[in-house]
């Protein structure tokens, strides 16, 4: 069995739809990237391929390479997925966190879950989703960006 941890921050910007773990959430702003900047599905892909040494989403989904521009991070969990199996894991279960002040996503965490556990073939038990805000300290607080933290566990 391996652990592997990811983290993740992306910029808020009023000029995109915010989406995480794959949900469209209603928001003012939206998080800047060059793909879709789904923090938390960048956060797990992170701790996905960290679990298995396989690198991490710059090595694989290389920002300079515009196949990538705009694309569903759900699309590249998928393919993270993909070559965990190739690599001889499986996916015990993963545990995130969204840090930010708003907006809050309480009513959207259980659509996330059945996201992420579709696209990586693994049962919606196995996924876990938390959010906490930082009491309006740091960029975070501010209202400035969202940062995702995850540790995932394959076999």
């Amino acid at each position: 069995m391996r652990i592997g941890i990811g983290t993740d921050t992306h910029r808020l910007t009023p000029d995109k739809t915010l989406i995480l773990g794959g949900v469209e959430i209603p928001s003012d702003q939206g998080l800047l990237g060059h793909s879709d900047a789904d923090v938390l599905a960048h956060a797990i892909m992170d701790a996905l391929l960290g679990a298995a040494a396989l690198g991490d989403i710059g090595t694989h989904f290389p920002p300079s390479d515009d196949r990538y521009s705009g694309i569903s991070s759900m699309v590249l969990l998928s393919e993270v997925g993909e070559r965990l199996v190739s690599a001889g894991y499986s996916i015990v279960n993963i545990d995130s966190t969204l840090i930010a002040e708003a907006p809050k996503v309480s009513g959207y965490v259980d659509k996330m879950r059945e996201q992420i556990s579709a696209r990586l073939s693994i049962d919606k038990a196995a996924v876990s989703i938390k959010a906490t805000t930082t009491e309006g300290l740091g960029p975070e607080g501010r209202g400035e960006g969202m940062t995702a933290t995850a540790i995932a566990l394959v076999d």
